[in-house]
Parts: structure tokens; C-alpha cells; sequence
């Protein structure tokens, strides 16, 4: 663990602070950390994002997979650690706030084709695969407290049903093809999981795609089930969820690193961007899930 800590560390900047405070337990005051913060906010690349992400909310939506959303550039910088008050976030709220619907989810550039129930033309509205998106990240920079965010996570938490989540839209969407019938949050991941070789519901197979490595976290794959599941610890005895963090333990080389498996090309730009070697970006967020 020693060697692979010292790797990390000299990795890009940002792995370096969430290293430093997520592997490490280092406070937020050390002056180490300090330091680590202060490069991954000058860092290039993360740089860009910022700069991008101040046009927000981008291209149109179509699909909800596409790795070059907005919205998915916006929760990786929040899961780096970067904040509401950082230089040029406030740019990127605010941006974000001028689209929220009277519901409280706030809204996306969307063109539904008429083959899928909607208009066929470009309308702000939301759905529940973007609309926690957007949420999750503008918490993460610290907005918890914000009364629109309140309004925004109480109306999602509404939709739930005694099978779970319905494939959910806004009013402006029409009626917008449903998703099939799953239980409802950890206890629906780990039951596909179990039964990955019999239950395929739309999108949501557990096949050897969903078995890859792959960052950042953009859709449906193991590492970011895992990172959700493992926040819980009435799930940590779960014989399910150790199966899981087994095969994802049995991809680390002999030291420790992980080499990507899959990428978004979007993403090559990252050191988690390529398949060829170990990843420091990746092999960060996979140590965190199977800690």
C-alpha cells in the first residue's frame, strides 16, 4: 500500500489531493493538503472543465449516455472537490439555476424524437436520468443548504415508488417511455447483480460491459455501483456486494494500480483516457471502492 500511495501522489494534481484526504485521512487545514488543493485548481485540465462548464448547459441533450455532457463534467469536478466559492464555479451555478422547473428539478436543452413520445423539437424540461445528475453535483460543491436544492430533492424523492424509481419526465416531455420494473435502491442493484445471467431489464444488464473498468463515472458499470454501495454499512457484510468487490480487487496488478478496461473517447485527454497501463486516476477511484 505504501508503493501504491507513493505512486499516487505523484500523479496529477487532483489525484494527489483526494489521495491525500480520501486514502491518507489528511485534514483539510495540513498544510500538504493545502498545497495539493491549490495545484488541482491551477491544474490545466481542470482548468478547462471550469472554463467550459461556464457555457452551460452546452450541446442539446439526446442521450443521456453521452460521456461529453455538461452535466457529467460538472459531477467530476465536484467529486475532485472543487467548490461552490472556487474561482469560476459561481459562473456555472448560476447558469445552472436560471432553467429550474416549478417542480423543483432543474431543466435541460432536450429534443425528444417523436419515436420516443416527444415533440421532436428543443425544449427545456428534465428527466430523472439527468435530474439527480445535476443535483448530486451542485450538492457536492456545497450548496446542501440552498432552499432551490431542497425543493429540487424533495420533489425527486416524491417519485418513488414501492418498485423503485419510474423512468420519470417533465410535463413539456408528454408521455415518455417507461423503464421496466425494478426494486427500488441497493436492495434492485445487488438483486441484478446476483442475477445477472437471467435478468437483463432495459439498460440495466449486469453483462461483461458492466464489468469493466472505466472513469469517470458517467453510467452503468461496476465501479460506479460500487461507489455507491459501499457508502452504506449495513451493506458491507452483504455477500453480494463482497462478490463485487472481489472481481473488482482480482483487476489490480501487483502493485495495486488498475489499468482502464473501457473509455469514453471524450475523455482521452486523461490519464484514465487510454487502455494500454495503470491509471493513477483510475486506479485512485478503485482503490477508494474496494476500501
Amino acid at each position: 500500500m505504501d508503493e501504491l500511495i507513493a505512486w499516487l501522489l505523484e500523479g496529477p494534481p487532483w489525484v494527489a489531493y483526494r489521495t491525500r484526504v480520501d486514502l491518507l485521512g489528511q485534514p483539510e487545514s495540513d498544510a500538504e493538503v493545502h498545497a495539493a488543493r491549490r495545484a488541482m485548481l491551477a491544474d490545466p485540465q481542470v482548468q478547462g472543465l471550469v472554463a467550459e462548464l461556464a457555457n452551460w448547459p452546452g450541446e442539446v441533450l439526446a442521450s443521456h449516455k453521452s460521456a461529453g455532457l455538461q452535466m457529467h463534467k460538472l459531477t467530476f469536478l465536484a467529486d475532485l472537490g472543487l467548490r461552490a466559492d472556487d474561482p469560476g464555479v459561481n459562473k456555472i451555478t448560476a447558469r445552472i439555476f436560471e432553467h429550474q422547473s416549478a417542480n423543483g428539478p432543474f431543466q435541460m436543452p432536450m429534443n425528444i424524437s417523436e419515436s420516443y413520445g416527444g415533440s421532436g423539437k428543443e425544449m427545456w424540461a428534465w428527466a430523472l436520468c439527468d435530474a439527480p445528475v445535476t443535483l448530486y453535483g451542485l450538492l457536492k460543491l456545497g450548496l446542501g443548504g440552498h432552499p432551490r436544492l431542497r425543493k429540487s430533492a424533495e420533489f425527486l424523492m416524491g417519485l418513488v415508488r414501492e418498485n423503485g424509481w419510474p423512468c420519470a419526465v417533465s410535463p413539456e416531455l408528454g408521455k415518455w417511455r417507461d423503464s421496466p420494473e425494478v426494486r427500488a435502491g441497493a436492495e434492485t442493484a445487488l438483486s441484478l447483480w446476483a442475477e445477472s445471467q437471467s435478468r437483463h431489464p432495459y439498460m440495466f444488464y449486469m453483462g461483461s460491459d458492466f464489468r469493466k473498468l472505466k472513469a469517470p463515472f458517467i453510467w452503468y458499470d461496476i465501479l460506479h455501483v460500487l461507489e455507491v454501495l459501499t457508502q452504506f454499512d449495513w451493506l458491507k457484510d452483504d455477500p453480494r456486494l463482497k462478490e463485487m468487490v472481489e472481481l473488482l480487487a482480482s483487476k489490480a496488478d501487483a502493485q495495486g494500480r488498475f489499468t482502464p478496461e473501457s473509455i469514453w473517447k471524450v475523455w482521452s485527454g486523461w490519464d484514465f483516457g487510454q487502455k494500454k497501463e495503470p491509471a493513477r486516476g483510475c486506479s485512485f477511484g478503485y482503490s477508494l471502492g474496494i476500501r
